[in-house]
This record gives structure tokens, C-alpha cells and sequence, in this order.
């Protein structure tokens, strides 16, 4: 018997493990792959140790008005593969020692929900107090004629190439997509966005959106499209009414993901449109039963279901606390860097708040200019109630973006407003300074 059983070792299940065993639970944690679920082995960890071997390469190349010349810069793409399995692995063992250090138990296998708050795993029943499921998503694969061939890949499979290709197609241009299409574009390879919205990323600043395409000049973006077949190295979409086609070598479907429900549909739990119902405090509609993470489908992003695991413990443990997804940050680690947190000025507009915004230019910043000189993109806007002044949305693009966000969700979490931000003191000269600049451009 144990205080509480976590079917899915991925950002929500063993976090919710590691704070579970700090408090001095008893918890045993089912794993049908490996500990860090997706984020870890097929998702965060080696797509952005990609991105920055990519990112270095683009940089070696282009660094001679800094006073760098690089010489003869090539890229491997087998060494970095093996730099990016060295990391994956290297963050793995560290899973593996918080599980070990909080005294979690670990078990292999696929884990079955049965009633009574009990799982079978290997043949075995186990019971616990409480359970959490943290089982994820998966690629989504669109049905359209031609998406299982042999050079049709997801996230999971791309990131096992053995070569690169001469051209590559992205279906999709959201986060996932558009971090890949970068790194491709980044190490020379032709690359192609077949996009159904009209326009990119559609949870970003729109403006930012259109200087982000307009940055990376190596992608050709084909948006308001919809990809009608694939015929081996033929894609053919319609575009305005018309069909269109390209052609590539290689097919990367990123057209969203799925919550990792299947099994759970007979057990009683609420299930709506794939996603687990669950209300503030990650509770299902079975007592002593919690969902966490991306099965929600309410924000599926690593870091939320993180803070997810932590809150289903809390609430188990008796202590008060309770999700809240006003300041969730994001971040895409393309070329430019992007992030936001909070509300765009469109987000407001829908929801009928009124506001006043502010946009400053990074390359007026002196660590941006003498970093990435003076024609590059990089902006940061401001969303502010114009009534209360309370900061509701800060978007970044360019720079070290994802390194400034937490900084604004602490900000926009704390319902800071304008002045009490102005008299925030940033270091100088850092990239941070943009978020104040932005605050005291407002008027």
C-alpha cells in the first residue's frame, strides 16, 4: 500500500514524485519507457540541444563583424546527435537520482487503472491512498492520404536521423514545427511551412509573428494552407482555393498533439473531447484520483505540468493550493528567440478588457547591439490594464528571450503594476532592461 502511485515519469509525474517524497510520502512511480517521459528523451531536452549546436554553427559562420573568423566552419551532424544522447542521458541519471534521494519507488511497465484506486502493472495489483496520472501526449497524425510513408516522420522519429536530408517540409507551423524548421534552415537544408492558419505561432504578439517569418529567410512559408496528400516526396495543399505542391525529402508532421487517454475511457473517469476533466486542484471526478500534465490538455507545456504534479501533492498532503494559468510563460528556441507570458493585446481585445501596450526596440539596448549588432530583430511590448495599471502580458522576441520571461510571469503572477515596477531595480547593461523600458515607455 502506498500514500500514492504516479502512472507516467514524465515533468508532471516525477516532479509530483520528488516533492511527494520530500514530504515524506511513500510513492511508487509506473514507467512504461524511460524516466522523463517526453520532454526528456523525445521533446525539450534534445531538440533544444539541437537547436543550439544549430545556433553555434549559424553563428561561427556569420561572426566576422565581431572580430571572429572562424576559417573553415563545417557541422557534423552524427557528433551532434551524439552530444544531444550524452545530454538526454546525462538528465536522465539525474531523474533517476531525485527518484533514488526521496526514496521513490520505481517500476517498469505499462500501468492499468483498476477500480478502487488500484493499478496492475506486470501482472501485479498495487494500491495506493491516491494516484496521479501523468501519461502525456503524442504526435498527432492528420488523416490525409500519404501521411504514413516511409519519409513522413514526427518529433519522435526526427530526432533519430541518421543523415540529413537535402529538403524538408514541416506541416505545421507551430511551436514544435517552427523550432525545427529553424534548425534545419540553420545548417543549410531547404526547408518548406505548409501552414492551415494564416499565420504562425498563434499564441504570439501578431506582430512579432510577421517579423519572426520575416527573419528566418531560409523557410519558405506556404500559410492559410491545407495539406491535401502526400505522394512520396510530393505534397500537394490548397492554397487561396487552389492546389499547390512542393516537393521534399523528408516529411515532418507537426500538427499538434494528442492527450495519452487510451486504456482510461472505462474506468469512470470524465473524459472530454481526449482530455481528462480536472478542476483547480488537478482532482478528477473519482475521488482520490488527480490528472497532471499535458492528459489535461489544459496547457501543454513541460513546465506546466510540473507545477500541475506539485499542485495535485499539495492538495493530497492537505495543503492549500490551486492551479492557476494567467502567468504561464512560453518559449519557442527557433532563430529568433521567442517568449511571452500573459495576455496579447488581441487576447485582451477578445475578452473585452481595455489596455495600453508599449514596444521597445532590443537593438536600442547596449548588451543586444554589442551582441547581436544592429540589424537584427528583437522587440519587447507590454500589455497594461488601463484601468488598474496591472501589468497583464509581456512578449519578447530576439536575444536570449526564454532567459527574460520568468522574470516578467513573476511580475504579471504578483499583479505588479507599472509603478511598482519602475522602481524595480535591473542590472545594467543586461537584456532584462527591455522590460523596464517597455513599462516606462507606457503612458
Amino acid at each position: 500500500m502506498y500514500d500514492i502511485i504516479i502512472i507516467g515519469a514524465g515533468p508532471g509525474g516525477y516532479v509530483a514524485a520528488e516533492r511527494a517524497g520530500k514530504m515524506g510520502k511513500s510513492v511508487l512511480i509506473v514507467e512504461k519507457d524511460q524516466l522523463g517521459g517526453v520532454c526528456l528523451n523525445r521533446g525539450c531536452i534534445p531538440t533544444k540541444t539541437l537547436l543550439n549546436s544549430g545556433k553555434l554553427y549559424k553563428q561561427a559562420k556569420n561572426s566576422a563583424p565581431y572580430g571572429v573568423h572562424a576559417g573553415n566552419v563545417s557541422f557534423n551532424w552524427e557528433e551532434a546527435m551524439s552530444w544531444k544522447n550524452e545530454v538526454v542521458k546525462t538528465q536522465r541519471n539525474g531523474v533517476s537520482f531525485l527518484m533514488n534521494e526521496n526514496k521513490v519507488e520505481v517500476l517498469k511497465g505499462f500501468a492499468e487503472l483498476l477500480e478502487g484506486k488500484k493499478v496492475s502493472v506486470n501482472g501485479k495489483i498495487y494500491e495506493g491512498d491516491s494516484i496521479i496520472i501523468s501519461t502525456g501526449s503524442a504526435p498527432f497524425i492528420p488523416s490525409v492520404p500519404g501521411a504514413d510513408g516511409a519519409n513522413v516522420l514526427t518529433s519522435d522519429e526526427i530526432l533519430d536521423l541518421e543523415k540529413l536530408p537535402e529538403s524538408l517540409a514541416v506541416i505545421g507551423g507551430g511551436v514544435i514545427g517552427m523550432e525545427f524548421a529553424s534548425l534545419f534552415s540553420n545548417l543549410g537544408i531547404k526547408v518548406d511551412v505548409v501552414e492551415m492558419m494564416e499565420e504562425i505561432l498563434p499564441m504570439m504578439d501578431k506582430g512579432h509573428a510577421r517579423v519572426m517569418r520575416r527573419e528566418m529567410k531560409g523557410i519558405n512559408f506556404h500559410l492559410s494552407s491545407q495539406l491535401l496528400k502526400i505522394d512520396g516526396k510530393k505534397l500537394t495543399y490548397l492554397s487561396s482555393g487552389k492546389e499547390e505542391s512542393l516537393e521534399a525529402d523528408l516529411v515532418l508532421m507537426a500538427v499538434g498533439r494528442r492527450s495519452n487517454t487510451q486504456g482510461l475511457e472505462e474506468t469512470g473517469l470524465d473524459i472530454h473531447k481526449g482530455k481528462i476533466v480536472v478542476n483547480e486542484k488537478m482532482e478528477t471526478n473519482l475521488p482520490g484520483i488527480y490528472a497532471v500534465g499535458d492528459v489535461t490538455g489544459l496547457s501543454m507545456l513541460a513546465h506546466s505540468a510540473s507545477r500541475m504534479g506539485e499542485v495535485a501533492v499539495n492538495c493530497i498532503c492537505g495543503v492549500q493550493d490551486r492551479m492557476r494559468y494567467n502567468a504561464v510563460p512560453w518559449a519557442v528556441y527557433t532563430s529568433p528567440e521567442a517568449a511571452g507570458c500573459g495576455l496579447t493585446e488581441s487576447d485582451a481585445a477578445a475578452v473585452g478588457r481595455k489596455v495600453k501596450t508599449a514596444s521597445v526596440l532590443m537593438k536600442h539596448n547596449g548588451r543586444f547591439l554589442a551582441e547581436h549588432g544592429k540589424s537584427a530583430a528583437g522587440t519587447c511590448k507590454v500589455v497594461v490594464d488601463a484601468e488598474t495599471d496591472i501589468l497583464l502580458g509581456v512578449h519578447l522576441l530576439g536575444g536570449i528571450s526564454s532567459e527574460l520571461v520568468a522574470g516578467a510571469a513573476a511580475m504579471i503572477e504578483s499583479e505588479l503594476r507599472v509603478n511598482e515596477i519602475k522602481q524595480i531595480i535591473f542590472p545594467h547593461p543586461s537584456l532584462s532592461e527591455v522590460i523596464r523600458d517597455a513599462v516606462w515607455a507606457i503612458v
